[in-house]
């Protein structure tokens, strides 16, 4: 009794490693790929899965999206910049079977042609377009990863840049450029407003040109607008134009001739050499 009650417990034992080997939960975003004696069979799940005990085998598959980080690269940019980038890739297997079957190691393979096609692309084009373009690249490289990955059943749904480092003296070099930049720009603005300001002041002058009294009142203005401010002295220059007309509305009260300059004796007249002296008489 006690040996048979031995060998049903034993038998016991093996019914349930059994059943736990052949029964698996799969998750929402998970996927089962069943391998019947090594020959693949079906996709399943989610949900309750019963396998053949030591004939079949599952390999899960995640269908979440994969946040894969590329890497560092070495980048020598189209006009000779050295430079290191780094990116993230997003993508997500969309057929477990080929993600299984088509490629050893997905996650590994997407990395190595994720960091292959970011040293291609970047190296074709120029330091300035790395920087300026970087939603071109990025859709670029996307569109890269994704036609190699495809075979896989893996979709890559972006690629962004994410920090490009250069060297310490090519940062010098572009903070001088950016300087002399805003030089440049910060000097035609000027210009532009001077210019401006000059062809409005022409043509101000050449509407009060038309009316001299609304050149006074703009000196009158100006006066104002001085004596608004508490000042001890106001030196203000004023044009004889403005006082022309007072000047010339004004006349002298007594207007008589002033009589002339009394005119100066004559002088006598030189002797004649030629002639004999006179003499005096007695």
């Amino acid at each position: 009794m006690a040996a048979v009650l031995g060998v049903l417990i034993i038998i016991a034992f093996f019914v349930v490693i059994g059943l736990g080997t052949s029964v698996r939960v799969l998750r929402e975003y998970e996927r089962g790929v069943i391998f019947r004696l090594g020959r693949l069979i079906a996709q399943k799940g989610p949900g309750l899965i019963l396998l053949i005990p030591l004939i079949d085998r599952m390999v899960k598959v995640d269908l979440r999206t994969v946040t894969l980080n590329i890497p560092p690269q070495e980048v020598i940019t189209r006009d000779n910049v050295p430079a290191g980038v780094n990116a993230v890739a997003y993508f997500r297997v969309i057929d477990s079977r080929k993600a299984i079957v088509e490629v050893e190691n997905f996650l590994l393979a997407t990395s190595q042609i994720a960091q292959t096609a970011l040293r291609s692309v970047l190296g074709k084009a120029e330091f300035d377009q790395l920087l300026s373009e970087r939603e071109r690249l990025n859709e670029e490289l996307q569109k890269i990863i994704d036609e190699s990955t495809e075979p896989w059943g893996v979709k890559v749904t972006a690629v962004e840049i994410k920090d490009v480092e250069i060297p310490e003296q090519m940062q010098r070099a572009i903070a001088r450029q950016a300087e002399a930049e805003r030089e440049r720009r910060a000097k035609i603005i000027n210009s532009e407003g001077e210019y401006q300001a000059a062809q409005k002041l022409t043509d101000a002058a050449d509407i009060i040109s038309t009316n001299p009294a609304s050149l006074q009142l703009r000196y009158l203005q100006t006066l104002l607008e001085i004596g608004s401010n508490q000042n001890t002295t106001v030196v203000f220059p004023l044009p004889m134009d403005v006082l022309e007309p007072f000047i010339g509305s004004v006349k002298p009260k007594d207007e008589r001739p002033k009589p002339p300059p009394p005119a100066a004796p004559e002088a006598p007249a030189a002797p004649d050499p030629d002639l004999p002296p006179s003499r005096s008489q007695g």
